[in-house]
């Protein structure tokens, strides 16, 4: 059995579709036709981890308050230390 080759079009329209969300609740219908409610938790719980690590917390401080695995921060944090996409829509909060 031979497997199919993942189209790349497909990503750009996805990303496409991201681009002409112009408010939360927009953004917030699609992303509950997208994904299921465990998914997007997900999503919202990297994201938390990624401001807190941005603001200075450790990991023991992030996994108490955002529940995720030690292996799921890792990543995260690789993220924000290399990444772009955190540094570029993640905002640390005010103290």
């Amino acid at each position: 059995m031979t497997q199919r080759k993942f189209d790349e079009r497909m990503l750009h329209e996805l990303y496409e579709a991201f681009v002409r969300i112009d408010s939360e609740a927009a953004c917030a219908q699609l992303m509950e036709d997208l994904c299921t409610r465990k998914e997007v938790e997900q999503m919202a719980q990297r994201f938390r981890a990624a401001r807190l690590l941005m603001e200075g917390k450790t990991y023991t401080q992030v996994m108490e308050q955002t529940n995720i695995s030690s292996a799921t921060l890792s990543r995260v944090s690789r993220c924000v230390q290399y990444g772009e996409g955190y540094r570029k829509f993640v905002t640390p909060q005010e103290p």
